[in-house]
């Protein structure tokens, strides 16, 4: 039997967020990691978009070394990070019948002060980056994709003054990437923009003297969790913005956790222009070990859930449905996903209930009367006067067809004759015998009365009720502006 765990990574950075069991590509299809048969590690794929999850084992001519990185693409190959004395190796792997193939990439020389590491999978899945993080400056490498060709990767992005820590795609397109930025002894949050050489924006500027550090994020919502000690100096506590929104950056209470300490990893998507609906999955650390929470901006409350055995903590996905999708293997499950949906949205206590509204209240007015038509109006010249009826004004008279004669026979004739004689049983149309069937439709419109002219009067709307808000287009601006609630 072989059971798989997890290797710790090398390249842990004890400033940023702890590592996830295993990386997942941006749409949730699928997942690498490290596993491990003996004393030997080796990359492991695993399928989730299908019907049931699998792995399959991606095994080299040796065991893979501590400090190896691995990251799902979008077409189901793994790429593989291996540093060696200061060289750092870039390849694709992919399954060859039963062996595995391996496509190099090419490498990266580094000083011994700079430390290397593949940054989180970009959305579309066809291209990987890396984070080079020297002593005074930081540089971004592509090394997979590009549409170059294997033997052009790596290849310089951007190079980014200061030491930068993180890693948070802001955008569909992985165009916006967001760092942290260590410079003066402060962490702030930048953007790079790298469909334009890599320019750079500020993002997260809480205040002057605080560290503040994007953890994760939504395209769809614009939601951002963020981590800082703005509101309590010395203390990094969790809070949450909108991607240029002008509303303020909250620290709700209830994410301050006692004793353990709670790391965001999934956010639900499709939630547009409703940040506060999106269900937010949290990695929370303790002393017992590691447990989920989920919790919602629009609510005052997290919910804990026991960790399935096996989990590859700190990994997991959300659907748009709001079924959290966590990865775990065990002895008798190499390779599962369990599922979990999350409940509706709580109502706020903090809101009183609007009063019942009366289904009929007195003051409500009663719709206003069709117009009569003018007197005394004379038919347009060249056409045939049918009791009741007014030329429409705007449409052109055929001489000796009304405009209700002149559509009778053209629907008249869009059918056949046995649909035409069943809808004018049904109309109580009868002809006589050996009578064109327009000729009874002609004779129906010239006889009923038809009230044409102005278009009927809508009822107004009802002044009791409230009017319903349309949603309106979050304004781009930097987040800021400091709120504990």
């Amino acid at each position: 039997m072989t059971v798989c765990v997890v290797e710790p990574s090398a390249a842990d950075e004890g400033d940023g967020p702890p590592r996830a069991g295993c990386a997942i590509t941006a749409d949730g299809s699928y997942a690498a990691r490290l596993a491990r048969r003996g004393d030997s590690w080796f990359p492991e794929r695993w399928t989730l978009d299908g019907p049931e999850p699998y792995a399959v084992p991606l095994p080299g001519d040796q065991p893979e070394e501590p400090g190896t990185e691995v990251q799902p693409m979008g077409d189901g190959r793994v790429l593989i990070h291996r540093p060696v004395a200061g060289r750092h190796t870039f390849s694709l792997l992919y399954p060859t019948g039963p062996g595995t193939g391996e496509l190099p990439l090419g490498a990266i020389e580094c000083p011994e002060d700079t430390r290397l590491r593949l940054l989180p999978p970009a959305p579309g899945g066809e291209r990987a980056y890396a984070l080079a993080v020297g002593a005074r400056s930081s540089v971004v490498w592509l090394v997979a994709g590009g549409g170059r060709g294997p033997e052009h990767a790596p290849e310089y992005v951007a190079e980014v003054p200061g030491r930068c820590s993180g890693g948070v795609w802001l955008d569909r397109a992985g165009r916006l990437l967001a760092l942290d930025r260590e410079t003066g002894g402060r962490t702030k949050t930048v953007v790079l923009d790298l469909g334009r050489g890599g320019e750079m924006s500020p993002l997260l500027q809480i205040a002057d003297g605080s560290d503040d550090r994007l953890l994760c994020a939504d395209p769809d919502s614009g939601l951002l969790l963020i981590r800082s000690d703005a509101p309590s100096p010395g203390q990094q506590r969790l809070g949450w913005g909108v991607l240029g929104s002008t509303l303020p950056v909250r620290f709700p209470e209830c994410l301050r956790l006692p004793e353990c300490v709670a790391t965001p990893f999934a956010i639900q998507p499709g939630q547009v222009l409703t940040p506060e609906q999106c269900a937010v999955a949290l990695r929370c650390d303790g002393a017992f070990g590691s447990w989920v929470g989920v919790w919602r901006p629009a609510e005052r409350v997290v919910r804990h859930l026991p960790a399935p055995e096996g989990w590859l903590t700190g990994a997991g996905t959300w659907t748009e449905e709001g079924v959290l999708r966590l990865p775990y293997a065990t002895a008798a499950v190499p390779c599962g996903v369990a599922r979990w949906t999350a409940p509706g949205r709580e109502p706020d206590p903090g809101r009183h209930p609007a009063p019942p509204r009366d289904p009929a209240p007195a003051s409500r007015t009663a719709p206003a009367p069709r117009r009569a038509p003018a007197p005394g109006t004379a038919p347009a010249p060249g056409t045939t006067p049918v009791p009741g009826v007014t030329p429409v004004p705007g449409v052109t008279p055929v001489p000796g067809v009304t405009p209700v004669r002149r559509t009778a026979v053209v629907l008249a004739r869009a059918f056949t004759p046995e649909t035409a004689a069943v809808l004018r049983t049904a109309a109580g149309l009868e002809t006589a015998a050996g009578e064109p069937a327009t000729a009874a439709l002609d004779r129906a419109a010239a006889s009923a009365p038809v009230t044409a002219g102005a278009p009927p009067q809508q009822p107004e709307p009802d002044r009791g009720e409230a009017p319903v808000p349309r949603p309106v287009p979050l304004q781009k601006a930097p987040l800021g502006r400091l709120v504990t609630k």
